[in-house]
């Protein structure tokens, strides 16, 4: 005999049910790290963004520009973007300075660059140029967020991030997305952070800007116990979550806790071998410039990204720069420290580039070399420095399926804005999601009652950068 019930009892009894199909989900759903196939043809399977915090003279290193000598010296009238955001007044007259370093022709493509980057001018037939980027931010902070997020001042999910929530990670033992020595200014872990998407997409820090190499390192995986005892305790803990989540079924929150700590006992038996530079030949430490001043900690970072993304990690940042208060290329004054940064970094870009190229990695892997903007073309205050220019300047990406040895878009004669075949970064964002076989206008999370994406409502990608 059937007898009716209340729905609150019907809920009463079959709680205890529900709690365990949202464990079952949790135990036997697929690692949300589990690799995906793209939706559309991929040439690339990951991302290495080289970040050259506080902005590289793009006039002083890849965007050669004959009327900087022929007028250097004279007071000329420029629509300075600072400002224009300060005072909203344009036309003020600012004395050209000519490029401190020697430009010439390089490769067999006959690409343009100073001798600021010797090392990696060697390399120039694999690189594609873009030297009509512009975007958003004058201050270091806006364009920052902006160069990884995809917005300048609203709490995004980074580009690392949207890229492992659209195709996971190729190692499911590994961190999808890792950041190396991060800044702790500027947007701060915001820049690799996961904003609204689940938190197994955030980025995974080793070490910090300006930090000893020694504490890039994924933290708390020493351990005094042996494998079998730290085996017990992740066993205890998948127990405890289960009776959490009988508890509260459904808490995405606590699902992403027990995901990170099923990864934290993956990462206990893989990631020391991955971070272990003592397997590398003596060549190949060379080749980096590991154990050379001033090359050694940068190479490290470098040869760190190369090894994460062999072993199956899908975007890996490292980012050159001194701290938050001193990004490492933000010369105001004193532009002639360019150079020591570039003694720093060139070394390490160019083995990067020559190890993957060797080992059949850069075919389909994406160097990135970026800032998050360019430098005036004028001397700040009639100085010896560059002050920022959002407007116009130049990145470089290498692999991937870009057009090696390709030179896009032009600023204007001085490099103080970009004219012709513009690229917003949004731009550059879309194309470089292409090339991993993502539609960056169908790579969306609904959150708040809206979609999300990286290039917000905008983007295009550039197919005369693809080959």
């Amino acid at each position: 005999m059937f007898l009716p019930i209340s729905r609150r009892e019907w809920l009463t009894r079959t709680g205890c049910g529900f709690g365990a199909l949202a464990l079952g989900g949790l135990t036997h759903a697929a690692n949300p790290l589990t690799a995906k196939k793209p939706p559309l043809p991929a040439k690339a399977k990951r991302i290495i963004f080289l970040f050259m915090q506080g902005g590289v003279s793009h006039v002083d290193s890849y965007d050669y520009k004959p009327r900087l000598e022929k007028d250097d010296g004279k007071q000329m009238p420029f629509d300075d973007a600072r400002n224009i955001a300060n005072t909203g007044t344009k036309g003020t007259n600012e004395r050209v300075m000519k490029p401190l370093w020697k430009f010439a022709q390089h490769g067999k493509s006959g690409r343009w660059a100073s001798d600021l980057f010797p090392e990696t001018n060697a390399h120039v037939d694999k690189l594609c140029f873009v030297h009509s980027l512009h975007t958003e931010g004058v201050a270091h902070g806006p364009a920052t967020l902006f160069l990884h997020c995809g917005s300048t001042n609203f709490v995004r999910p980074s580009f690392g991030s949207w890229v492992v929530y659209g195709l996971g990670s190729e190692n499911e033992n590994l961190p999808g997305f890792v950041s190396i020595a991060p800044s702790s200014g500027n947007g701060g872990p915001r820049n690799y952070g996961n904003a609204f998407l689940p938190a197994i997409y955030q980025g995974t820090p080793l070490g910090k800007a300006g930090g000893a190499i020694t504490d890039a390192t994924i933290r708390n995986l020493k351990s005094s116990l042996s494998q079998a005892d730290q085996l017990s305790r992740f066993d205890l803990l998948k127990d405890l979550h289960a009776e959490q989540l009988k508890a509260n079924p459904g808490d995405r929150e606590f699902e992403a806790v027990a995901n990170s700590y099923e990864l934290g006992g993956r990462l206990q038996s893989n990631a020391p071998d991955v971070l272990d530079l003592s397997k590398e030949t003596a060549a190949t430490l060379k080749l980096y410039g590991v154990n050379e001043k001033p090359t050694d900690t940068f190479g490290r970072q470098c040869l760190m990204a190369r090894r994460l993304c062999e072993a199956g990690t899908r975007f890996v940042q490292v980012t050159y720069g001194d701290s938050s208060a001193n990004p490492a290329w933000d010369q105001h004054s004193d532009l002639p420290k360019h150079g020591v940064h570039a003694k720093a970094t060139d070394k390490p870009v160019a083995g990067l580039l020559a190890d993957l190229a060797q080992r059949g990695l850069l075919e389909d892997t994406i160097v990135w070399w970026g800032m998050e903007f360019g430098r005036t073309p004028y001397a700040q205050k009639n100085g010896t420095g560059r002050d920022h220019n959002p407007g116009g300047f130049t990145s470089w990406v290498a692999g991937g399926g870009f057009k090696p040895g390709h030179a896009h878009g032009a600023t204007d004669d001085f490099g103080a804005a970009a004219v012709t075949d513009k690229v917003h970064l949004h731009d550059l964002h879309a194309t470089m999601l292409h090339q991993l076989g993502l539609d960056h206008e169908k790579l969306t999370y609904k959150y708040a009652g809206r979609d999300f994406r990286l290039t917000d409502v905008s983007g295009n990608v550039i197919r005369e950068i693809r080959s």
